[in-house]
Parts: C-alpha cells; structure tokens; sequence
C-alpha cells in the first residue's frame, strides 16, 4: 500500500488551527483511474479483514463521523470506501432535520440510539455535530424552533461552550468503553463547490440531488467556515481526532479516507481467538455424523 502520509490531515486539538492553512487538493495519490480502483479494492479487504476481526475479538466498536458542505462527497465517499466490507458489520446511519420526537429531547439522544455495537464500525453521515454547525449560523433555529428553555437560549455564546463540552464528553465517554471515534470533515473549496452543484443542475438525472436551498447556503460560505474551524477546535482529542481531508479530488478523499480507517483499526488491541487443539480435535468427530445425516 502506497504510503499516503494521513498524519498530516490529523488534527488531535494539541495545536492552534487554522480551517484556512488546510488544503482541499493535494497531489495524486494514484497513476490513473485502474491504479484507483485497485487501491481502492486493497483496502477495502483490508478493512473488511479488520472489521471480522474486531468482531471476532468482541471488545471494541468504531465510530465514524462524516461532516462537510454540500456537495463535497459524503454519500459517495462512505460508498466507495465501505463496499466490500461486511453488511453486518457496517452500520450507516444519514441524520436529517430533526423529528418532532427528537426535538422533544436533548441534542444527543437521537445519536446514541444509532451507535454502533461491539464488532462493527458505525457510519454517520452528518451527526451531532450539526447542532454546532447549522445551528451557529443559524441560531434562530434554536431560539424559535427547538423548544429550548429561554434561559438557556438568552445566552447562545454559553449554549455552544456547553455543547462542545457535552460532546466532547460523550465521545470520551465512548472511547472509555471500547469505542473510539474518529471524524473527518471532507474539505471541499468553494470553486470546487460550485462547478458540482452547476453539474447537478445541468445533468437532467442528478437534478435529484440538488436542493435549492444549497444555493442560499452559498451565502453563507464563510460562517460555515468559521464554524467549523471553531467545532474542530473546541473538539479534537487525541482519543476523537478530527481528519481534515482535502475534497477536491474525491477519489484521493476516498483513498485517504480508507487508510485512514484501516490505520484506526490497525491501532485497536483486537485479535482472532487463538486455535484450540483439543476443541479441534472434538470438532472432527462431528464430520461423519454430519456426513451421514
């Protein structure tokens, strides 16, 4: 496996960052599209290799989070980087707009009900983390739509201090338990951006994938930025590192994203369980009574 160097898109909160100084293109890292696909499949053996493994072990469970704009690649990226691997063993879940059910609880009841389970990687595409996100640039949701008590409302700079708290103590919570979780933010350029939704418009069977209201989004480039700088800031640990994976070239983004997923695994104290000879042994006198049923 071509050594993709993914260190250098970690971020574990030991550092100042700067969303800015982090690039959304780098160098190849494949010859052509068949160089690609052959990684590509590599790793997904790989990670399907590691996931029986750690179902076999039974002790840990992966978190994936999935966070970016429109339109930088998230459904495809999960796709791509998870075919081959186990159904069984992979669990996706797509957060959208908040129920009613779930804005009758707090901001994080409707993730803990989709955490994966010992022996399987866990997938979110989006996650609590969109109420630090959409809800910092658009914090009339809060104010008028999520049934929070006034008080806690009248001081949103106070509100966000105790989100990035609450989560950043789940996901410690987690990590103490077996299971630990890694984040990528998939970081796309605003050029890059717009030539995919102008694509979505223009190719008459993606149209389905466009919303209109991407485009007033677009307005708010900026805040978005600042938000999620902030977010990765206030949340990145050691145990729940955020991976900034540049997203201009999804097929580098989805081959980052991979080996980054194995190196995870990789790092997890799991094993298959050691062969037991007498068990063997006892296991072949059943051949013949199953060949004679």
């Amino acid at each position: 496996m071509k050594d993709f160097n993914t260190d250098r898109f970690r971020y574990d909160g030991d550092k100042s960052f700067k969303l800015k100084k982090a690039p959304t293109k780098v160098d190849d890292l494949y010859e052509d599209d068949a160089h690609y696909e052959a990684l590509l499949r590599q790793q997904a053996a790989e990670i399907d290799k590691w996931q029986e493994k750690m179902y076999a072990h039974n002790r840990y469970g992966l978190l994936t989070v999935f966070q970016a704009l429109d339109a930088a690649g998230k459904d495809g990226t999960i796709q791509n980087v998870f075919t081959g691997t186990n159904p069984a063993g992979v669990k996706v879940y797509a957060f959208k707009r908040p129920t009613d059910q779930e804005l009758d609880h707090d901001f994080l009841w409707r993730s803990w009900r989709e955490l994966p389970e010992r022996g399987t990687i866990g997938v979110f595409n989006r996650s609590y983390y969109e109420e630090v996100l959409v809800t910092k640039v658009h914090p009339e949701i809060l104010t008028q739509s999520q049934r929070l008590p006034e008080k806690v409302t009248a001081d949103l700079d106070k509100l966000f201090k105790h989100r990035y708290q609450a989560i950043r103590d789940m996901e410690t919570f987690l990590y103490r338990n077996g299971f630990p979780t890694i984040k990528f933010y998939l970081h796309v350029s605003k050029k890059e951006q717009a030539e995919r939704l102008i694509e979505r418009i223009k190719d008459q069977e993606k149209n389905w994938k466009f919303q209109e209201g991407d485009v007033k989004e677009r307005d708010f480039w900026d805040d978005y930025q600042d938000a999620y700088e902030t977010c990765i800031a206030e949340t990145a640990t050691d145990n729940a590192p955020w991976y900034i994976i540049p997203a201009d070239d999804k097929k580098n983004m989805r081959l980052l994203v991979g080996q980054i997923i194995i190196d995870e695994l990789k790092k997890l104290p799991i094993s298959t369980p050691e062969p037991d000879d007498k068990r063997f042994k006892e296991l072949q006198k059943l051949i013949p009574v199953i060949q004679a049923q």
